[in-house]
């Protein structure tokens, strides 16, 4: 179990985070949550023929977390998906330094969208899906800059291969929406489905 951080909220029932991200991790402790990290097994397949962007951030979402919700019958699990959208361009993952190049090169001086899905799986195996998109001005920058930025690792494990939170915050010039969406969780959004599903309640309400 995660330990738990003071916080503004309180978890009533068990949760579990079928996510390894740190950074999701942090956004949900800093709420005052206790929750579990398992994350998911499940194969991110590439996106379907004509399939919108939302739609297939919440196909992901939505696998990843039946796949530990199977795991955990018992157990509330929230699972989360996040990509980045240049035009009609879904970017994942870099595969390596050069994928993550070309990503951050289409990227610099445009604007895209950092789209968002999370499922929540509830006891009787309930699912509620939601998505959030934000969208982010990047900064034109030059090869060497962005190959430098690629050198220090970050960018490795990130989607669109930045990190808005991170070192990569000098990419991004402005954001319209919300901020915790880019860096891979919309917390307001998340709060108010965990508040409607009563998994969660204002701090020193629930019975000890």
């Amino acid at each position: 179990m995660t330990q738990k951080t003071p916080g503004p909220f309180t978890s009533l029932v068990p949760i579990v985070l079928a996510s390894g991200s740190p950074r999701r991790r942090e956004l949900l402790a800093d709420l005052g949550l206790d929750f579990e990290v398992a994350p998911s097994r499940a194969e991110e397949p590439a996106p379907l023929p004509g399939e919108l962007p939302t739609d297939y951030a919440a196909r992901m979402a939505e696998m990843k977390t039946a796949e530990v919700a199977a795991r955990f019958p018992d157990r509330i699990v929230l699972g989360a998906d996040t990509i980045v959208v240049l035009g009609d361009r879904i970017m994942g993952k870099p595969s390596d330094a050069a994928q993550a190049l070309a990503m951050l090169t289409a990227l610099s001086g445009q604007t895209h969208q950092v789209i968002t899905a999370f499922c929540l799986v509830l006891p009787g195996h309930d699912t509620v899906t939601r998505t959030a998109t934000t969208d982010v001005d990047m900064r034109t920058s030059t090869e060497t800059e962005l190959r430098a930025y690629i050198a220090t690792g970050e960018p490795t494990d990130k989607a669109g291969a930045y990190a808005i939170q991170g070192v990569g915050t000098f990419l991004v010039t402005a954001i319209r929406g919300s901020y915790t969406n880019v860096v891979g969780l919309p917390v307001a959004r998340v709060l108010k489905t965990l508040l409607e599903s009563g998994v969660v309640v204002p701090g020193g309400i629930a019975a000890s």
